[in-house]
């Protein structure tokens, strides 16, 4: 029996289903059919103790005895609530847009004591505590695995002052390409002026200057940080040249619903921060060359994920084993506070890394940016928001989830041989300002490298007329959802004013380790 139909039982995921689903198959070796194996599961959700002394489901009774307990532990020290938790809302379908293992974990989120709204992206996929594409509201508290390991995680693109026609010629290609494999580097642990680099001195930048002592992490990092300073790492961190156009409908699908959607979809508040406001709005209807780039914190930030998370995780130790990832930092505390301010400076790190890449980049093509857009997707910010007692300070973590405030704009990544959308967010309250980050993934690292090959999948490239230059099978386009399905289950929340179709794409080599 499938793990959805067990949820539907009343049997929770994790060692609870695990167990039902080797009660299930035993109970069928037996000869018992389907329908008697359905009324059998149900009958031990209902009454767990009076199937102890049954071997054939004294393995579920047991382990349903066991998360009732813990739950019922955690809900007495008062570090899970005692009832469906904080209201949430979801774009797409379970199970179809997303699976379910998500939206439990978002769910699981929302029962925090400190929780009190959530949302949960099109784009969502199983990560630790909170899911990719999650969003969660709390109120005086930080969750560290809710902000996630890769923190600042962020994409930025450039409008360079280059002819467009300079990625339709192979001595215009090579240039972009030597510019790229010249000022960035990829793979776990990349860095500049490290060993085996040619010599290449560190990047510099202002970030360098600030002050890294407000967390013994952050200090201890430091050297680090300025080796990996506009270096991409590894995993689905990319630096792309690509076609932008503006005011132009995706030339692959008839996409004029989403480009232009009815008075109808919008809110009323979506008219504030009118078009215009940002020069990235008033470049000229027609299409531009553009760099695009997404990558994080690298090194520095996943440490500081893995000691605040730690001591999160310490400090709460009535929380269930399946829950853990949740424990969260009281902003009052020493903890709390050294985990915000190091949290903080990894954002304006993150930031430092992409500037050094284009601003490199740029400098080696001897281009100018014309205009540029910038997000994190993997933070948490002190936002403003009412939910339905008056407006009020919360910490809003946004997991795999873009900001979408009115007006604000925001860069929602597809593929390698899909468009990139740049968006106006439209300031949706059920979302607490979001949207998704991306496509999302629709299997893990270890199927895709088990299901495809290169040779299938670069035909495809070569009909989108792109240009790989290295990646990891686990990145190709068949891992990730459908983009163009993503942003339009999403129309209440972003409006789409630009497409970015990538032609040369740069991501760390075959056989490197994700460190996202």
């Amino acid at each position: 029996m499938k793990a959805r139909e067990l949820v539907n039982l009343g049997v929770p995921r994790g060692p609870a289903s695990q167990a039902a689903q080797r009660c299930c198959a035993a109970a069928a070796r037996a000869g018992a059919d389907r329908a008697a194996i359905r009324e059998a599961v149900r009958a031990v959700v209902a009454a767990p103790a009076e199937y102890f002394d049954d071997p054939g489901w004294r393995e579920l009774a047991e382990e349903l005895t066991r998360v009732s307990r813990a739950r019922a532990v955690a809900v007495a020290a008062g570090l899970v609530r005692d009832d469906d938790g904080a209201p949430f809302k979801v774009w797409g379908e379970p199970g179809e847009d997303f699976d379910h293992s998500s939206l439990d974990q978002l769910k699981a989120a929302c029962r925090l004591p400190v929780a009190r709204a959530g949302a949960l992206m099109p784009d969502a996929h199983v990560g630790y505590g909170l899911p990719i594409g999650g969003v969660l509201a709390t109120e005086g508290a930080v969750v560290p695995y809710a902000v996630g390991v890769d923190i600042a995680c962020r994409v930025k693109l450039t409008v360079l002052d280059l002819p467009a026609d300079t990625l339709e010629s192979d001595a215009g290609r090579e240039r972009l390409t030597r510019a790229i494999e010249t000022e960035t580097r990829f793979g776990l642990g990349a860095s500049f002026g490290g060993k085996g680099d040619r010599g290449s001195k560190p990047r510099e930048h202002p970030v360098l200057d600030d002050d890294w002592s407000v967390s013994p992490v952050t200090l201890r990092m430091k050297d680090k940080a300025r080796k990996q300073l506009g270096t991409s790492g590894s995993g689905n961190h990319f630096v792309e040249f690509g076609f932008l156009d503006v005011g132009a409908p995706d030339p692959h699908r008839d996409f004029q619903h989403v480009h232009q959607p009815d008075a109808a979809a919008r809110r009323p508040d979506a008219a504030a921060g009118s078009p215009g406001d940002h020069p990235f709005e008033r470049l000229e209807p027609g299409r531009y060359l553009a760099l695009l780039s997404h990558s994080g914190s690298r090194g520095p930030g996943a440490a500081v994920c893995d000691h605040y998370s730690a001591l999160a995780i310490d400090s709460l130790p009535g929380l269930s084993k399946d829950m853990a990832r949740l424990a969260w930092l009281d902003l009052s505390s020493e903890a709390g506070e050294e985990y915000w301010r190091a949290m903080e400076l990894m954002g304006r790190f993150a930031s430092a890394n992409h500037a050094c890449i284009h601003d490199h980049i740029a400098r080696r093509l001897g281009a100018r940016a014309v205009a540029d857009v910038e997000n994190h997707h993997n933070f948490a910010w002190k936002e403003v928001h009412d939910f339905g007692d008056g407006p009020r300070e919360y910490i809003v973590h946004r997991k795999g989830a873009t900001p979408a405030h009115a007006g604000l704009l925001g860069v929602i990544p597809g593929t390698m041989a899909d468009p990139t959308f740049v968006v106006r967010g439209l300031a949706d309250s059920a979302s607490i300002g979001s949207a998704s980050h991306g496509a999302g993934r629709v299997m893990s690292r270890g199927q895709a490298k088990r299901t495809f090959r290169w040779a299938a999948v670069r035909p495809m490239l070569k009909q989108r007329n792109v240009t790989l230059l290295s990646a990891g099978i686990d990145e190709n386009p068949n891992v990730y959802k459908d983009i163009r399905r993503v942003i339009g289950l999403q129309r209440d929340l972003v409006q789409p004013i630009a497409t970015f179709q990538p032609r040369l794409v740069k991501m760390a080599p075959e056989g490197e380790r994700a460190e996202d």
